[in-house]
């Protein structure tokens, strides 16, 4: 059960609404999502495997929780597919993935990698902005809509969630992962920068969420403001995970040594953690069948 939240913290408020989509769409492009999880050449098998492997070993709730077996001979529209690892393996199960991305950067990488895996049947790529999802990606109803750690880096988030219901039906699934207020994450950047100006939050959380700063949109929520996000659905399961507990100047150079303060603590206190400070809350929800 996850606790209550401070309602300090519960007031989510659009700070980024003035933020032109072309910046945010430049910071991807200029860097996209996880393309150094890989020494590897850019586009080779070895790449592609490489960074599966790393993003999977630092975020191992993502498999149990994209369930990608589940979706055999279904319909999947993921929202921010990034460079596609996600997206690969829904379709890699069996799923007729259709992708979209606001970087054609990411995009360019994620439709190689189909390439190099034999899957660019299953997927159907398009790029732009999930704010006008409906002028980018035909109207068709889907089994599952899932979007992993996107749309809490878009300036108006409602409005993704207002189209995501043009593509659901009451038997369709919605499965999101944004970023928690209340998260250990969020703790440790305001220590960082020394910085306690709860006013100032998401302005200082957004510039270092990433790993690469500067980001120009990142929203933080409390379980209530996922709630309030989500308000034309009925939420069947939110809980919060990820903690990184590894020294980063060591993952930086593709090693794996806990940093000195997680150094002790093990798996299952580790566990019991990241249910109250994880970075990431995971929600699978349904249309709500009162509306």
């Amino acid at each position: 059960m996850l606790s209550n939240e401070s309602p300090t913290l519960g007031a989510e408020h659009e700070t980024f609404a003035h933020v032109p989509i072309e910046k945010v769409r430049g910071f991807w492009d200029a860097r996209p999502c996880n393309i150094r999880h890989s020494s590897q050449v850019i586009g080779t098998r070895e790449y592609f495997d490489e960074v599966e492997r790393r993003k999977y070993f630092i975020e191992p709730h993502i498999p149990p929780f994209a369930e990608f077996p589940k979706w055999k001979d279904k319909r999947v529209l993921e929202i921010g597919c990034g460079i596609g690892t996600d997206t690969i393996n829904l379709a890699r199960a069996g799923a007729r993935v259709t992708a979209l991305d606001l970087s054609e950067a990411s995009l360019t990488i994620a439709r190689k990698r189909a390439d190099v895996f034999g899957l660019s049947e299953r997927i159907r790529f398009y790029c732009g902005d999930a704010e006008e999802l409906d002028r980018v990606v035909p109207i068709e109803p889907y089994d599952l809509v899932y979007s992993f750690g996107v749309i809490h880096h878009t300036p108006h988030p409602d409005r993704v969630v207002q189209h995501i219901e043009k593509y659901m039906t009451p038997r369709s699934e919605l499965r999101v992962m944004v970023y928690s207020k209340a998260s250990y994450k969020v703790f440790w950047i305001m220590k960082e920068a020394g910085m306690w100006d709860m006013g100032r939050l998401d302005e200082l959380v957004a510039r270092a969420s990433e790993a690469q700063t500067g980001c120009p949109v990142t929203y933080t929520y409390t379980l209530d403001g996922v709630r309030e996000l989500l308000h034309g659905f009925e939420i069947l399961e939110m809980r919060k995970a990820h903690i990184f507990t590894w020294d980063i100047a060591a993952y930086t150079r593709y090693e794996y040594r806990k940093d000195p303060a997680w150094a002790n603590v093990d798996e299952n206190r580790l566990a019991e953690l990241e249910k109250e400070l994880g970075w990431h809350i995971l929600v699978r929800a349904r249309l709500s069948q009162s509306e």
